[in-house]
């Protein structure tokens, strides 16, 4: 079984440009990706098959990668905006044309359904499309000066290079929305994945690589692998650097945050998410069970947007209970690459034991298991029973609430009064996505309302998972506060400039001000 796997998808990394039998570490120079440090075995979760070894990036060829981009940078930054969205544009229809091999290789290396592999591709092509947009609208404001004969405008300029963290969970997407935007932007990048999802790394690097190679552009996207130590703190702790986007844990990010602070740095922080969704009495019950089900099973419960609570009231409690079990009873579980299969595993074999922990110390707060609650060593080493708790008495006694598990563990809570769930809803540490299901126009819009959902996304009727690229994406609290993809996220990745203008032959002062020789 452990040689199957690899065997029947050599082909497939060999069509992205990916030799397993090379290690990688780093790349600098257009598409050659160099031995570098300690080496790693990268494993499938599917079967724990062994994939490839690749090399961590040395201090060394850190340094080179953020010397490159750099470098790159004083041209990149000259290029007409426009132009520099043609070639976004060129890199769009680069993965459009690896699509269904990209997708596969996400499965594959991290876990999640074969749908949602493809789906996170075309997420890069959706943020690219944008991104090509944005390219010709990177507008400042003009301002009536109070001085007569002075013109006030604010125009923005290429920020520098941008370090891009990002987590395995999305191994490509969050890249992309980071990067489409920067690069249209004049910036250039260094991108540090995760250590757990290497090969999706190298695969989509080498997209982009390829495409800016060909353009006369090498050096302006760059890729280091590698841990957090020491790989991802030299990029963090690098003045060079003048923005880090960086996607993981709330722990991960409160580090990052006071690194890249330290030196005046800025950040993009898109953390921990503990979603939660309320259901009224007037709520369409079909509707809101799918949406649970998908934003709790979805990616295995792998999402930052995952819904991991539910508040029903006491009307529709017990209906809504037994249809979300009915529906559970029909997620199947197994080989993500195989389409009847609605859930792959878990990352690793440590996120399955921190899955067991989860559920050992909700029952042990006094929650009811409804469903599954157990590791599956049958499918193989990463896989669990998507898990459905009902917690009596309210979050109120129950710390675990305030926890994000990342893994298909969800919670229910009963509730009566409508300004009790709020309460419960926000009264965790986490804001990133949330929901609400009611065909009440007055509920609905409390809950968009400035005393309703603390968090930065806020829906009416579908679920807590499932952005789309078109708004700006990211989360309050300890989430981080960060925005990326659409709205305004790309004012982030450039610096903001304001120009004042005399046309005149006077030089009067501001507020009245004379001075006079």
């Amino acid at each position: 079984m452990t040689q199957t796997l690899a065997t029947a998808h050599g082909d497939l990394l060999l069509e992205l440009g990916i030799d397993p039998a090379q290690t990688v570490a780093a790349t600098h120079d257009g598409t050659a990706f160099l031995a570098g440090g300690p080496t790693r075995d990268v494993h499938t979760p599917i079967d724990d098959a062994l994939l490839a070894t690749i090399h961590d990036a040395t201090p060394e060829q850190v340094e080179d990668c953020i010397v490159a981009a750099k470098t790159a940078f004083e041209a990149w930054r000259m290029v007409p905006a426009p132009e520099r969205g043609q070639v976004v544009r060129a890199w769009g229809e680069r993965l459009r044309d690896h699509k269904d091999a990209l997708g596969k290789l996400v499965s594959l290396e991290m876990g999640k359904s074969l749908q949602e592999g493809l789906g996170e591709v075309q997420e890069i092509i959706d943020i690219v499309d944008m991104a090509v947009g944005q390219s010709r609208m990177l507008y400042g404001n003009t301002m009536h000066s109070e001085r007569p004969h002075h013109r006030m405008y604010e125009q923005w300029h290429p920020l520098g290079v941008v370090g891009i963290v990002t987590a395995f969970n999305f191994p490509m997407a969050v890249y992309g929305w980071n990067a489409a935007l920067a690069l249209v932007c004049g910036d250039t990048v260094v991108w540090k994945p995760s250590e757990k999802t290497p090969l999706t790394a190298v695969a989509l690097h080498k997209t982009l690589a390829d495409v800016l190679l060909e353009h006369g552009h090498p050096g302006v996207a760059t890729l280091v692998q590698g841990a957090a130590h020491p790989v991802g703190e030299l990029l963090v702790r690098d003045d060079r650097v003048p923005l880090v986007s960086a996607t993981g844990s709330c722990r991960m990010g409160r580090h990052v945050g006071k690194a890249v602070a330290e030196r005046m740095g800025r950040t993009i922080l898109e953390l921990g998410g503990n979603n939660g969704i309320l259901v009224t009495p007037s709520a369409d019950l079909d509707l809101a069970v799918r949406a649970v089900l998908f934003g709790a099973v979805g990616t295995a419960g792998q999402r930052c947007t995952s819904t991991r609570r539910v508040f029903l009231h006491k009307d529709v409690r017990q209906q809504f209970q037994e249809t979300l079990l009915k529906a559970y009873q029909q997620v199947t579980v197994g080989d993500p690459l195989d389409a009847t299969n609605l859930m792959g595993p878990l990352i690793d074999a440590d996120a399955v034991a921190t899955f067991e922990a989860a559920v050992a110390e909700a029952e042990k707060q006094g929650a009811e298991l409804l469903v599954g609650g157990k590791a599956m060593p049958e499918l193989g080493s990463c896989y669990v029973q998507p898990t459905v708790f009902f917690v009596p008495g309210g979050p109120d006694a129950f710390p675990l609430a305030q926890d994000e598990t990342f893994a298909p563990v969800l919670y229910l809570f009963e509730y009566e009064h409508a300004d009790e769930a709020m309460a419960w809803h926000n009264g965790v540490r986490q804001g990133l996505s949330s929901a609400i299901f009611s065909n009440d126009l007055r509920e609905a819009e409390e809950f968009l309302s400035a005393r309703g959902s603390d968090c930065g996304i806020a829906n009416v009727n579908i679920g807590t998972s499932g952005a789309e690229i078109g708004g700006a994406f990211g989360g309050e609290k300890d989430t981080g506060g960060g925005r990326e993809s659409g709205s305004d996220s790309w004012k982030q990745y450039m610096r903001r400039q304001t120009n004042t203008i005399n046309w005149g032959r006077d030089l009067p002062l501001a507020q009245g001000i004379e001075f006079s020789l």
